[in-house]
């Protein structure tokens, strides 16, 4: 069985949600009020507020108080987990279709003598 990893799990969940990509990609350019990010889905706050929840779970988001208004930063930092994962993986299967594209040479080959 293959090796479970919580910590991506989080990472794909949040990520999987389209209106959390788009706050995402919002935030890649800077920290955000959540008013701000309410505005970019047109959800009411309570529903916005359950999906940065999701994003901080992950480690993908913080937030800070200043005063009444609630800002939301970025931490490209916390993909890095999935992005080492996504390598592995694409490592992986380039060395499986190399061994198979030799395989099918092999085979090829002998078929023509």
């Amino acid at each position: 069985m293959a090796k479970h990893e919580p910590h991506l799990d989080l990472l794909f969940h949040a990520l999987s949600d389209p209106t959390r990509r788009i706050m995402l990609n919002r935030l890649a350019r800077g920290p955000a009020p959540v008013t701000e990010l309410a505005g970019l889905s047109g959800f009411k706050l309570p529903t916005v507020l359950r999906h940065l929840s999701v994003l901080e779970e992950a480690g993908l988001v913080t937030t800070q108080k200043d005063g009444r208004v609630r800002f939301c930063a970025f931490q490209p930092a916390a993909l890095r987990p999935m992005t080492d994962w996504l390598e592995d993986q694409r490592q992986l299967w380039e060395a499986r279709l190399d061994r198979l594209d030799d395989h099918v040479m092999t085979l090829m080959k002998e078929r023509e003598t």
